[in-house]
């Protein structure tokens, strides 16, 4: 079969099949304006909780100034190659010193994109002899770079110890054979489910196996611990992770990303790492805008401190009111409901249209079918009148939902046809 006939006729897969129903309002939304608390979406004003601008720098007016005045200085085009050819500057030098001090590593290194940096990492990390042990809730970001690996790999159930620990003993027998070593991945803070990696008990199996620790903490960067260093800070093992990733898209509200370790790996990682070899570099106004907010990030806990306040009194509200929000420990708040899509469906455009709440939702083969899940993002923007008016609005929807109201036969369709 023609490639373009089996992919018209496949109606674009699990998600792309919804695309006439969905497109630009379910999925590809448009939201307008400032990004703030309020912004506009199809002409009304939303209160949004889905940006993961989690300290709220992405309009922040230091934020706006150092950006602006660093893109009228430099421009968008400089440094021009790649950084191991032409695009190496003492900024993007700077910004890893400043990173690697701020996780008490010995260095750093920086990515265009925090998901190519990711696969790039495992990629570069591990060769056929090597083993990934893995967590089976893992971003995609991780699962494609595991899909790279040509040894073998093992995955144990999501926050699993005892599952773990198993991996680690088949991990270790299977080594003893392939003269390689063992790379475990797992994440500091699940972005889908506001859940923590178990990283202190992880890292304690350190005392029984021999292997080296990669966390993906592109949601506990910025955020989690006392001085916002990440799930590796709030669990006291620092010291004990190998190699700590980092992403500014969340906390930091730029684009991009970092891993930092030894500074024996990172040097061996700047010669490795295939998408920074073959990527331009980050544009300095990127850098000199990481560079503030970092700053920021390091001087003004009260950003991180009000993030909490509002994170605290919306995960406290939603299971007061008897919502099934999960283990959500970190910023990130899932709200679970049951149903199918045309029911999840009728729930969001009630929310969106009637009580102006935009916030994201996730259906199968995301989640397993019959379950629901909204996310919401709570954000040193937003305050408590902003989670008082959602908590009433989502109080509203239960008492609907438990009446069947949103059980519909078919999706609405609010959608702008392509």
């Amino acid at each position: 079969m023609d490639i373009f006939e089996r992919i018209i006729k496949d109606e674009g897969g699990p998600l792309g099949q919804y695309r006439k129903k969905a497109h630009g309002y379910f999925m590809f939304p448009k939201l307008e304006g400032e990004i703030q608390p309020y912004m506009k979406f199809q002409g009304k004003e939303v209160l949004a909780w889905t940006f993961n601008n989690y300290l709220g720098l992405a309009n922040h007016p230091k934020v706006r100034k150092a950006d602006a005045e660093a893109a009228a200085k430099w421009g968008l085009g400089y440094p021009m190659g790649a950084r191991m050819m032409s695009g190496h500057t003492l900024l993007h030098e700077q910004l890893e010193r400043e990173l690697a001090d701020f996780e008490k590593k010995e260095d750093a290194y920086l990515f265009n994109f925090g998901y190519q940096g990711m696969i790039s990492t495992i990629d570069a990390m591990v060769n056929r002899h090597d083993i990934i042990v893995y967590d089976s809730e893992a971003h995609a970001c991780i699962m494609d770079g595991v899909r790279l690996h040509l040894g073998q790999r093992i995955v144990y159930p999501h926050n699993n110890i005892e599952k773990c620990r198993k991996s680690l003993e088949r991990a270790t027998r299977l080594t003893a054979d392939t003269g390689g070593g063992i790379l475990l991945i797992t994440e500091g803070v699940y972005g889908m489910t506001g859940d923590l990696g178990i990283l202190d008990e992880i890292c304690a199996l350190k005392k029984e196996f021999n292997f080296r620790i990669l966390i993906d903490d592109a949601h506990g960067f910025g955020v989690m611990g006392a001085n916002g260093c990440g799930t590796s800070e709030h669990y006291h093992v620092m010291d004990q992770v190998d190699l700590y990733f980092g992403a500014f898209a969340k906390s930091m509200a730029s684009i991009g990303g970092f891993v930092a370790g030894p500074k024996s790996i990172i040097n061996y990682l700047r010669y490795n790492l295939r998408s920074q070899i073959y990527a331009k570099s980050l544009p300095m106004p990127i850098v000199e805008g990481l560079l503030k907010r970092l700053e920021m990030v390091r001087t003004q806990p009260e950003l991180r401190e009000q993030l909490w306040v509002v994170t605290r009194a919306l995960q406290t509200g939603l299971r007061a009111r008897g919502f099934d929000i999960g283990k959500a420990e970190a910023c990130v708040t899932p709200v679970f409901m049951h149903g199918g899509v045309e029911e999840a469906t009728g729930i969001l455009v009630d929310l969106r249209d009637n009580h102006h709440i935009f916030c994201s939702v996730v259906v199968y083969p995301v989640v397993p079918k019959g379950v629901i899940m909204f996310r919401l993002i709570p954000t040193a923007m937003h305050n408590l009148e902003h989670v008082a008016y959602t908590l009433d609005a989502f109080g509203r929807i239960q008492e609907k939902w438990q009446r069947g109201v949103y059980k519909i036969d078919a999706i609405p369709d609010k959608a702008i046809d392509l």
